[in-house]
């Protein structure tokens, strides 16, 4: 059993999403060291508070999450607000860990945290909730580095998880946001969560039936939620004059992209990528789930016991599925 050292935390998980970057880990397709505990996308219970931890703030039982970055709070990124980039995360032990387990330890039973990455929800906040503080929080973040005005039309190209809480996001912003994708019952999700349209790419040209829909202008700003790199010129192509594309999911495999610099130069396009939250959406993504503005569970697929995490993994790993969770212990 972990021991929490000041100023940390001992935290029970009761919940954990399966991200597409573990299932990479679980297939051994990945650059990190091994053994590795996987799992950043959980919440929990506080079992145990370290010396030092402010009791005005933290008690014992409350349900919680924990910010995920190690960000060392002194670098330049960290101190421009671009914690989620800061260098000490991508050398600390998550990543490569030669004399123990990497990962980020969210599929354990129990896990230390430090007590400033908390943020602690009401008790009514289901933990299945809590669990998609961490995908909605990349998502927010990506749509912080554009700059949606109400009205604008937005493309979400990929109708997967991390596709549709972009479009319950952008919604929000207020805009009118066309979907791309192939399959049917995803395209059928997207219009039920708020999508104005949705395209079929393999049956239809994507880039003309978005200038279709936008008067010839192309939309203002396009989210690439897919790993194919092919799909980034199409979302520059589908992305308007003055626009903004947004390059959301890791490339994989990650091969060069043409891109049209001179439509960049004089159509004034802005071509961007988004990674991993800062601590500002973080907490807005927490406070969209605890104040109950957006309930992300109507993408859950499944829910396994942590024990059954074979088939867990195997239900994440098929081209149709949403979120699947772990479950530990009653919930």
């Amino acid at each position: 059993m972990p021991e929490p050292k000041e100023n940390e935390v001992l935290l029970r998980i009761k919940m954990a999403g399966i991200c597409t970057n573990d299932v990479r880990d679980y297939k051994g397709d990945c650059s990190y060291s091994y053994p590795r505990i996987g799992g950043h996308e959980y919440g929990g219970v506080i079992e145990k508070l370290g010396t030092g931890v402010d009791s005005r703030q933290f008690a014992v039982g409350q349900k919680a999450v924990a910010y995920i970055i190690e960000d060392c709070h002194s670098c330049h990124y960290c101190r421009t607000g671009n914690g989620n980039i800061c260098f000490h995360h991508a050398e600390s032990p998550v990543f490569q860990n030669p004399d123990g387990i990497s990962g980020y330890g969210g599929f354990s039973e129990y896990k230390i945290v430090k007590a400033e990455d908390l943020f602690v929800y009401h008790e009514e906040t289901s933990f299945e909730k809590m669990a998609f503080t961490e995908p909605l929080a990349c998502v927010v973040n990506s749509v912080n580095r554009t700059n949606i005005e109400l009205g604008d039309d937005v493309v979400v190209i990929g109708g997967g998880t991390m596709g549709l809480l972009h479009v319950m996001v952008a919604k929000l912003r207020g805009a009118r946001v066309i979907v791309s994708e192939p399959l049917e019952e995803r395209r059928e999700r997207a219009l039920r969560l708020g999508a104005s349209a949705a395209i079929d790419p393999i049956h239809a040209d994507a880039v003309e039936e978005v200038k279709k829909l936008t008067e010839g202008r192309g939309a203002a700003v396009v989210y690439n939620t897919t790993a194919n790199p092919v799909l980034m010129a199409q979302a520059m192509n589908m992305t308007a004059p003055c626009g903004t594309c947004v390059a959301f999911s890791s490339m994989h495999p990650n091969k060069p992209v043409e891109v049209d610099a001179g439509a960049m130069h004089s159509l004034q396009k802005t071509m961007t990528g988004a990674v991993s939250p800062t601590v500002q959406a973080f907490y807005q993504a927490y406070e969209l789930i605890d104040k109950e503005i957006l309930d992300p569970t109507v993408l859950t697929e499944k829910i396994f016991d942590y024990t059954d995490f074979d088939a867990a993994m195997a239900c994440a790993m098929r081209p149709d599925t949403y979120k699947v969770l772990l479950k530990f212990g009653e919930i």
